[in-house]
């Protein structure tokens, strides 16, 4: 089988990874990827919100499926551009993507579905901001209703932070706070059969002890030792296959990965949000572990055919990956820095350094481009080892003004 990965950064390498290394892959291509990519896929110069570029290139190369990583381009309609050509493609139209790119609609969503979720009120001016806000009380969830790169959500108990948030973001979902510890639970879909993969759980706060400004992810592990046994089944029935039926009622059904942010409360499961794509840093640690065949998962979703191709199979063991940010990140990160130490960090047992925010200057020096640079990935036969060879890569790595959290998965892996 010939993919064609869309995207630039970790998730896309972390899935480019795991496609180069499944048996029923013969090529794998990316667009435009990034420096790490490049070691695993043959890289094409295409804009991922270009739907027609990307489709041409799919039929160019001949590829029997595309995958695209980022949420920008499914909102954007890029997946139906490629259908359209005739190629299968793993990602929701447009109509679908919606479930991502606008709050407001997910929570209708979940309403009509009888989904679990946070109370909510949509609001558009600074007056229904404010009652929203008084209603519900501190701490406070402000959320961009649009797509914001996983860095529009604030949760304050700082009521003018919450207010300012809202100001900058315009049209905002103002939310009932969520006790309880949070998961990530992925589910790959066809419109009508629903697959989860194993839980996730990452990392959203800047620093330790989860202080500091919210972020894209610093880091991820799987499995959830502390996880309730039923956790997946619940789910699935009463989140992920409602919503699915839910969409294919509407006339819109979802193809692609259904990403289900939870809270696990003390009133019981619900849902913090949906995105319509596989997220990063968790796709990292997910793809450390599955030991089934990615590709044939992603293209019985694509081709409507997913009750044939049955459950992954995971690996034993543990996945863990910590983020190396780039100075001054979430605020506003520095780039342009050199970053060595990478191939001594890969070169570890069970360690996959997965670049998310990297490029070649002009002397063919690999330096930062973003706010997340990289996330050392590593695999184990418990938590505490996959954190040990973890750490141990993020050590070998040189990124000047660089940080990163030391305490993923600390706590689970006392019981685990």
């Amino acid at each position: 089988m010939k993919t064609l990965v869309i995207g630039t950064g970790g998730r896309e390498h972390a899935l480019a990874l795991a496609l180069s290394r499944d048996p029923v892959v013969t090529e794998v291509h990316a667009a435009p990827g990034n420096p790490g990519i490049a070691a695993v896929a043959t890289l094409h110069a295409v804009d991922p919100m270009d739907g027609a570029a990307v489709a041409d290139l799919a039929v160019t190369l001949g590829v029997d499926l595309v995958v695209v990583g980022p949420e920008a381009p499914l909102v954007a309609g890029v997946a139906d551009a490629v259908r359209d050509r005739g190629v299968a493609c793993f990602g929701p139209s447009r109509e679908a993507a919606e479930l991502e790119g606008s709050k407001a609609f997910a929570k209708q969503v979940m309403a009509a579905a009888e989904v679990p979720t946070a109370m909510a009120h949509l609001c558009e001016t600074p007056d229904e901001v404010a009652a929203a806000l008084d209603a519900f009380g501190p701490p406070y969830v402000v959320k961009d209703d649009g797509l914001a790169a996983g860095k529009g959500v604030v949760v304050t108990s700082d009521r003018d932070e919450a207010v300012a948030h809202a100001a900058r973001c315009g049209r905002v979902v103002v939310e009932e706070f969520l006790d309880g510890p949070e998961v990530s639970l992925f589910a790959v879909t066809d419109g009508t059969t629903v697959v989860p993969l194993q839980p996730a759980q990452d990392f959203k706060r800047a620093l330790d002890d989860d202080a500091g400004p919210n972020t894209g992810g610093m880091g991820a592990y799987t499995p959830l030792p502390w996880a309730p046994d039923d956790l997946v089944a619940d789910v699935t029935r009463r989140v992920l296959q409602p919503t699915v039926d839910e969409m294919a009622r509407r006339g819109t059904p979802f193809q692609g990965l259904l990403y289900a942010g939870l809270a696990l409360t003390s009133r019981g499961t619900r849902v913090i949000e949906f995105n319509a794509r596989f997220g990063d840093p968790e796709t990292q640690v997910l793809m450390a572990l599955v030991d089934s065949s990615v590709a044939t998962l992603l293209h019985g979703a694509a081709t409507g055919t997913l009750d044939r191709v049955g459950l992954p199979r995971w690996r034993r063991g543990a996945a863990v990956t910590v983020v190396v940010a780039s100075k001054d990140y979430p605020a506003s990160p520095r780039t342009g820095d050199e970053i060595t130490g990478v191939a001594d960090a890969d070169a570890l047992e069970g360690v996959d350094v997965v670049h998310a925010g990297t490029r070649l200057d002009d002397d063919g020096r690999l330096v930062s481009s973003g706010g997340r640079v990289l996330s050392v990935t590593a695999r184990g036969d418990d938590l505490d080892q996959a954190r040990e060879r973890a750490y141990a890569g993020v050590a070998l790595i040189t990124l000047d003004g660089s940080h990163h959290r030391t305490d993923i998965a600390a706590r689970a892996a006392t019981v685990s």
